[in-house]
This record gives C-alpha cells, sequence and structure tokens, in this order.
C-alpha cells in the first residue's frame, strides 16, 4: 500500500495517477472539503484526514509501506501567513513522527526548488545551494525550508527513511485551481498580460515531475535531495510561447517591478477583505528580483530523470484549460 498526501492537488494527483497506471496500490489522504475532481480512478482508496489531526494520519497509514508527501499550502499570499507554515512545517512533522510509528520502509518528500538558491551571475543553481531560513521571502518560501530541514534532520537523527525531491515549476493539464503558474498561461493564453517583468523560471511538465518522485523512491539515496526541474526559460520567453500557441501577438511591454508594487498592495488589501487570492502579489514581485534557473544533472545522473521541452507542458496545460473552460475556444 503507498499514501500520497496532497492527492487532490496538482502535483500530488499525477503522482498517484502515476502510480495507479504502474500498477501499485495507492490510498489518497484528502480532507473532506478536497475536491476529486482528479481523483476519479475507481482503484483509489481513499483515506479522509487532515495534516492537523494526528489520529486521521495514523489511521491512513495503517499497512502502509511506502509514502509520498506531496501535500503543501502553495499560496504566495495568505490573510494569516501563520496557516501556510503551521499546514507545511507542522503537518510535516506530524506526518513524519506517525510514519515512523508506523514503521513505513520509504519516503518521498516533496520539496521546492524554493528551499536553493538562485545563483547571483544567473547559472544554474543545483542542490549545492541550500537557502537559509532566515533569508526565504514570504511564509511559503520560508515554511518549505524549515521543513525540508526538518525532514532532513529526522533522516539523519531518528534513521526517517526518506528521499526529498524538489519540483522546480511544475505545469500541464489538470491544473484544477490553477496554481499561480497556471494562471499566468491562463492570463496570457487569453490576452490579459499586455507587459511582463524581467525574470526567469524552470519549467517542467507535471508528469515528468511525478515520474521522478517514482524514481526517487526506487533509486533516491535516503536523506539526499534532487531537483525535478525542466527547461530554464526566460519570463518573457514563456509568454511568447503562449502567445504563439494560441495565436496572439506576443507581450513586449518589460515593467520594471517597481511600479508594480503599488497594483500588488493594492491588490492584496482587496484579497484580505474578499478572501480571493491576489493575481499579483508583493511576495511574487520580490521573488522575481532572481532568475530562478536550476539543474536537474543530479536527478539525471542518479535516477535517470528527464524532462520533455517545456513548449510541450505549455501546450498540455492550454488544451486542457480550453477543454475545460478556463480559457474559450
Amino acid at each position: 500500500m503507498i499514501l500520497v498526501t496532497g492527492a487532490s492537488g496538482f502535483v500530488g494527483s499525477a503522482v498517484a495517477r502515476a502510480l495507479l497506471q504502474a500498477g501499485y496500490q495507492v490510498r489518497a489522504l484528502v480532507r473532506p472539503t478536497s475536491s476529486r475532481v482528479n481523483l476519479t480512478d475507481p482503484r483509489l482508496e481513499f483515506a479522509q484526514g487532515d495534516l492537523r489531526d494526528a489520529a486521521s494520519l495514523e489511521r491512513a497509514l495503517t499497512d502502509v509501506r511506502v509514502l509520498f508527501h506531496v501535500a503543501a499550502d502553495y499560496r504566495l499570499w495568505a490573510r494569516d501567513d501563520k496557516d501556510i507554515v503551521r499546514t507545511n512545517v507542522d503537518g510535516t512533522r506530524a506526518l513524519m513522527n506517525a510514519a515512523l510509528r508506523a514503521g513505513v520502509e520509504r519516503i518521498v518528500y516533496t520539496s521546492s526548488v524554493a528551499t536553493l538558491k538562485a545563483r547571483a551571475d544567473g547559472t544554474p543553481s543545483d542542490e549545492t545551494f541550500p537557502l537559509d531560513a532566515k533569508a526565504a521571502i514570504g511564509a511559503y518560501k520560508y515554511s518549505k525550508v524549515m521543513a525540508e530541514r526538518l525532514v532532513e534532520q529526522m533522516a539523519a537523527e531518528q534513521k526517517l527513511p526518506a528521499v526529498i525531491v524538489n519540483p522546480s515549476t511544475p505545469i500541464g493539464p489538470r491544473d484544477v485551481r490553477p496554481t499561480p503558474t497556471g494562471r499566468i498561461i491562463v492570463e496570457a493564453a487569453a490576452g490579459r498580460m499586455p507587459g511582463y517583468v524581467d525574470t526567469g523560471l524552470n519549467l517542467v511538465h507535471v508528469d515528468d515531475v511525478a515520474a521522478g518522485h517514482i524514481a526517487a523512491w526506487q533509486k533516491g539515496r535516503i536523506g539526499e535531495r534532487y531537483i525535478l526541474g525542466g527547461q530554464n526559460v526566460l519570463f518573457g520567453t514563456m509568454l511568447a510561447e503562449i502567445s504563439r500557441q494560441v495565436g496572439r501577438p506576443a507581450p513586449r511591454l518589460r515593467l520594471p517591478r517597481r511600479l508594480i508594487f503599488p497594483i500588488a498592495y493594492g491588490a492584496e488589501a482587496i484579497a484580505y477583505f474578499s478572501g480571493r487570492e491576489p493575481f499579483v502579489t508583493t511576495t511574487g514581485l520580490r521573488l522575481a528580483k532572481d532568475r530562478m534557473f536550476f539543474s536537474s544533472a543530479k536527478a539525471e545522473r542518479e535516477l535517470g530523470y528527464r524532462a520533455r521541452p517545456y513548449a510541450s507542458a505549455i501546450a498540455d496545460a492550454i488544451t486542457w484549460f480550453r477543454e475545460n473552460g478556463y480559457l474559450s475556444n
């Protein structure tokens, strides 16, 4: 039995799907309010619970040999930043302790490249550049650094049988929420992004990230971390590719970040009262000062990991968004 947390989410559902397709017995930990749009496979078993409910974790881990902890609160803004930290740090601690008590044989913990430092010269960073929590921008980044360090410490001191994976920026089909990057694809494809900031990111197909999770389980070394990325792409280049695929003119207006901060502050103020996550956030703008370029060479070398071209991932995302009503035809 394999337990997948966060199975209703974008990456978690891709991991659960890949495991089922490979013939494994899979149990999904879901909250009562979780969407099950991506969890329709009749072979999937459900365990209702929450990372903040220790008893539900104990029940979910019954007879489980392998745990994929994919669940995370992935928001760049929240009314209360402590909610993000409680889920990502306290929830991870509770689950890892429960897994030790249950005798789980192998754990794959889904971290993020948010726990790694971007290199000042813009060249790709790797697993040897860990970020200090004190330097983390925003609650999400801080929480993922703290959670990753927790898992590393438990692996070293308590023999937690965990392998850590660090996905970069997953995109592709079945992004129901959608994620912050998925929202960018939707807005750009609809022609609602006339300008952009000068930054860069590493784009990877969500299904390649899922395959990387399975490879980490089967081939990864306990206590090690592996970047699961794709291609390093300038943000303007990404928007131009989206525009090309939908037949729109590419945005040409490059905007200084300082001019967008007032818009972000206003959007966050509105979000505080509406409860809807703003499209532009001050945290996102602060993060955009660095080009978040990464290398997956270690995962390629040790896990046999491979990623398809980013344009293919964008195409799959656009097709899914269009077929599911996020974009007009």
